[in-house]
């Protein structure tokens, strides 16, 4: 992710009721996101997508797809309060209609009528132009918003990614928030994390503790990103107190779910024995995991292990490999670490190095391809930059 995003504060009035507590959101916005959203520079990619660094909801992966209104295939509900039957609706015969329908018309009449399955189906083909539908962003939004009105979680986060977004219909940073705020209370762990970003993103402190009462609420219903956001809130000490105990159980379970950040978070854990006994072998374990996934970070750390030799043994022909990959990532350091070990390489190991550099293909997992499209490469950077402006133990609230 390359572009600079610029924020921006607004604000507004809203009521956010978690654990009791009463909030006014003031929150920071990404002021250039509407001038971007533009149909045309998004069809030819096939899908909605952004490469800015600060988050943004402009990739749809975490959109819950529904029952497709033209296929056998029954894909599982995710909203647990609604059961999707759209494909069973449209295999009936229509020989009580006066007039026989196209499948597309009976499913836009149902879903005008008030059928919550038609219209997240028809929002999702018309959001992707699926099922021969030509994409219609405005279409999409329609569609989504008939859903909402009946207070589907699904359709309430994605009728929040939209309004965010400016995808079919103008920006409405407000509209968005209250939408998430409300599919949260509903139950909705996406929800839960994409407000509890908002809040953080302010960069004040009366939201900070709003903002993790949400990832609490997520990761107790599952949720891996909000796991590794409250684990390391616990590590590092933000708005909880800090607590290895509890930082090593989260942390460990976004890990183990294949998150880059949490894998090398997890590692460091391990190499420097914070919290948990020091074991390199697990250290180097998920170092691995994390630099096979394209974390940069975690290829430095563990080509810093493999050269010194101290904590693992030492293969400075694998260092070799993991400082040419991170420096091709733009990471200066590890070009001059390369540089370095090539005079205690011999020949025929130094071309074995490059070619396997030259070789490599990040392969990030599903979790960790959903958290950078949507939030960013690097999440803990909400906490850490939040952290930094702290005086004497105290939040600065401006």
């Amino acid at each position: 992710m390359v572009k600079k995003v610029f924020l921006t504060l607004f604000l507004c009035a809203l009521v956010f009721q978690t654990k009791a507590q009463t909030v006014d959101l003031a929150g920071a916005i990404v002021d250039d996101v509407a001038d971007d959203v533009k149909y045309e520079q998004q069809k030819e990619a096939g899908n909605i997508a952004d490469d800015r660094g600060v988050f943004s909801f402009l990739n749809f992966s975490f959109i819950k797809k529904p029952l497709s209104i033209f296929s056998d295939k029954q894909d599982t509900p995710q909203d647990e309060q609604q059961t999707l039957d759209a494909a069973k609706i449209l295999d009936e015969t229509p020989q009580k209609q006066e007039k026989q329908e196209t499948p597309i018309e009976r499913a836009t009449r149902l879903a005008e009528e008030g059928n919550v399955d038609m219209a997240l189906s028809l929002g999702y083909m018309y959001l992707y132009g699926q099922d021969g539908v030509k994409a219609d962003y405005q279409k999409a939004f329609h569609f989504y918003e008939l859903a909402a009105r009946t207070g589907n979680t699904i359709a309430l986060n994605n009728l929040g990614s939209l309004y965010f977004s400016g995808i079919g219909t103008e920006p409405d940073y407000q509209k968005a928030a209250e939408l998430f705020l409300k599919a949260a209370q509903n139950g909705s762990d996406d929800a839960a994390v994409n407000l509890g970003f908002i809040y953080l993103s302010t960069g004040k402190k009366k939201y900070f503790e709003p903002a993790i009462n949400l990832f609490e609420q997520a990761a107790k219903a599952g949720n891996n990103t909000a796991k590794f956001m409250l684990g390391y809130a616990y590590y590092k000490g933000f708005v909880v107190s800090k607590d290895d105990r509890e930082a090593i159980s989260f942390i460990r379970q976004a890990a183990d779910a294949k998150f880059d950040e949490a894998q090398y978070v997890f590692a460091s854990m391990y190499a420097n024995g914070e919290g948990i006994a020091k074991n390199y072998g697990n250290a180097v374990k998920y170092y691995r995991s994390a630099a096979a996934q394209g974390n940069v970070e975690a290829m430095v750390a563990l080509g810093d292990i493999l050269a010194q030799g101290k904590m693992y043994p030492k293969n400075l022909v694998q260092a070799h490999i993991l400082y040419n990959v991170a420096s091709v990532y733009s990471e200066k350091a590890a070009g001059t670490k390369r540089d370095s070990l090539e005079s205690s390489l011999k020949i025929e190991e130094l071309l074995e190095a490059q070619a396997e550099a030259e070789k490599y293909q990040e392969k990030p997992s599903e979790l960790t391809t959903y958290i950078r499209q949507t939030f960013g490469n690097n999440v803990r950077r909400y906490i850490d930059e939040n952290l930094s402006k702290t005086t004497g133990g105290q939040f600065e609230n401006k």
